[in-house]
């Protein structure tokens, strides 16, 4: 008996979701009222990718609210590392998102014929702005009737803005943003593949070449390999920073863990080599070089590729985007998403996660695993119990509990300091999430 309730226990440690009697509440106030008819027009270039552009679409519709202005479902970036050609409504349900939101903002297709030669101003707005910078945006408008937008992510403050603005977002990005139907179709059928066959983990992994290029990441890798990541970097234009020492960024806790050290941490977090696992990921630099690494753990590792038929994925290929809206669906319905390194996919889905009910989020503390991989290389340390416990004390915190959004870091200063604070959609707590029976 005694067994079976230690089971218990250890299944709800390693499983278990965070409610707490927390809900979603995304419900307008009193005093919100519906759009007033505007003749203000604004066009906007969505920049970066899949969930880049998604949070920036949902501050764009914000920023239509406090303008008053009418806005054009976004052009999506074809230009970035993705070299996307998707469309808005080849990647999201166009109609559903102008029905969804038609209470809170005018959206259209297109503008009107009228003004399809009309000269627009340019406007970059400035980014994590409050609502008082968006009351003298609107002077815009007085010598122009179409305003274009060049980037649309992060123009929105986390913090001090209405509720009514914040729950706009909330509105925007988890309920009214929905894949289209092709999408969402084969989603759900991955989805289903992975659950008959029990409970499952999904990792997002960043062992991607163009974010080990980036970080300057590479512990582990070969010297070629190390070369070819900063010809990358240095061949990258709007990668400001180009001499990267990969072992302080490693120390700090700022490099993807690598295949070999998740297959590590989650064994010593107590989940057993017959569990499921699915990588939501691109490329994995090195290819199954470093995969095979995890899979020594892990046998059960899957990618969309095996769940899925090569007729079903046919349709997706070559559209980086659409593919990684795959990775997002499955990730929201895991029972357990564990992101390897921070970004706008780990944030984004940490954030949808919270908001439907404290979705079990394990996230690695990579600082200080990297402290402990360096005691098991130096011998001074073992796998096994005692590594084990060390891990499960250091992740206690680190699992998707509720908690509100963290507050800029202390000694930052001027606008510097709303970098460092915790991104809205990672955390829409408070404003979006409420303790049942209280508004």
């Amino acid at each position: 008996m005694a067994l079976a309730e230690d089971q218990d226990v250890l299944n709800e440690q390693l499983w278990g979701s965070n409610v707490y009697g927390y809900h979603a509440c995304v419900t307008p106030t009193r005093s919100y009222i519906a759009p007033i008819e505007s003749d203000r027009y604004m066009t906007v270039r969505s920049n970066g990718g899949l969930n880049q552009m998604r949070t920036g679409i949902c501050d764009m519709i914000a920023v239509a609210r406090l303008v008053n202005a009418t806005l054009v479902i976004p052009q999506l970036d074809k230009r970035s590392f993705w070299q996307d050609t998707s469309t808005f409504k080849d990647i999201f349900n166009e109609p559903d998102f102008i029905k969804a939101l038609e209470g809170d903002v005018h959206i259209v297709s297109d503008l009107p014929e009228r003004l399809q030669s009309a000269p627009r101003a340019r406007k970059h707005f400035t980014s994590w702005s409050g609502a008082s910078y968006y009351e003298d945006v609107k002077e815009l408008w007085k010598d122009h009737r179409v305003v274009h937008v060049p980037k649309s992510d992060s123009r929105l403050a986390n913090n001090g803005l209405p509720i009514d603005i914040q729950r706009l977002r909330c509105r925007c990005l988890y309920q009214a943003l929905r894949f289209s139907d092709p999408i969402e179709d084969l989603g759900k059928k991955l989805v289903e593949r992975l659950k008959s066959r029990g409970k499952f983990i999904a990792l997002h992994l960043r062992y991607e070449k163009d974010m080990l290029a980036f970080t300057g990441c590479t512990y582990g890798l070969s010297e070629s390999e190390a070369d070819e990541l900063r010809i990358m970097r240095e061949k990258t234009s709007h990668w400001k920073l180009k001499d990267i020492n990969s072992t302080e960024q490693r120390s700090r806790g700022n490099c993807p863990l690598t295949p070999r050290e998740v297959g590590m941490f989650l064994r010593a977090m107590g989940y057993t080599e017959s569990t499921w696992i699915y990588l939501a990921a691109g490329e994995i630099y090195g290819g199954d070089k470093y995969i095979s690494k995890l899979r020594l753990y892990f046998p059960n590792l899957v990618s969309k590729e095996v769940l899925a038929t090569k007729e079903e994925l046919e349709k997706f290929k070559n559209h980086a985007s659409q593919v990684a809206s795959l990775d997002y669906i499955i990730s929201m319905e895991s029972d357990v998403f564990i992101p390897s390194h921070s970004g706008n996919m780990a944030r984004a889905v940490e954030g949808h996660r919270r908001f439907l009910g404290h979705r079990k989020t394990l996230t690695p503390d990579r600082r200080g695993l990297v402290e402990l991989f360096g005691l098991l290389e130096k011998g001074e340390l073992m796998e096994g119990p005692k590594l084990s416990s060390l891990i499960t004390k250091m992740h206690k915190y680190r699992q998707g509990a509720p908690r509100k959004r963290y507050v800029s870091l202390p000694g930052s200063k001027g606008r510097a300091r709303l970098r460092t604070e915790e991104s809205f959609y990672e955390n829409p707590f408070p404003e979006c999430i409420c303790l049942t029976g209280k508004h």
